[in-house]
């Protein structure tokens, strides 16, 4: 039988009766460098793990990571072991995370199919296909394409048409 101090028997049961096991909030008892004491001891024995806290559905955070994101504490299959809890197994695979695909006839649609061109697109020729300012195009391509669809944009500087853009094609 693994021993576990009183603090993480009651931080891992409530962690199992909460949706994903989350082990948050911890007791109002442990504060400070008490909880960080603990949950660090409980980290390096593998009872709990950090994982990016899901901010849209309103997941408490354990600790900011410094780039504008937060993680949070969970329950792992070792954890819940610890306190007699197996592992649910028989539970369905988790799904795939669903692949974004822009909607057709879309400004973003219409910016994939310019980056997608042999010759690619500068971002002039981008402000006049959509109507948007410079600002937004360089936006688009770093907050749409790159990080929400995973897209690699890649540029070079084209003589006599500035600097050009392009995606790998599809």
């Amino acid at each position: 039988m693994i021993e576990l101090s009183d603090t993480q028997a009651i931080i891992l049961s409530a962690a199992a009766q909460r949706p994903e096991h989350i082990a948050l909030p911890l007791p109002e008892s442990l504060r400070g460098g008490a909880a960080a004491k603990v949950v660090g001891a409980m980290l390096a024995k593998g009872f709990l793990e950090e994982v990016e806290a899901n901010m849209r559905k309103g997941e408490p955070v354990w600790r900011e990571t410094g780039d504008g994101h937060g993680v949070t504490l969970v329950a792992t299959d070792a954890g819940l072991a610890a306190i007699g809890i197996e592992p649910d197994t028989a539970a369905a695979p988790e799904p795939a995370p669903k692949t974004r695909t822009p909607r057709e006839g879309t400004k973003q649609a219409t910016l994939i199919a310019m980056l997608r061109a042999p010759d690619g697109a500068t971002i002039e020729e981008i402000m006049a296909a959509t109507g948007w300012q410079s600002h937004t195009v360089r936006g688009a391509m770093a907050g749409a394409l790159k990080k929400k669809l995973g897209l690699e944009v890649t540029s070079e500087k084209v003589e006599d048409r500035g600097r050009v853009y392009k995606l790998p094609a599809a």
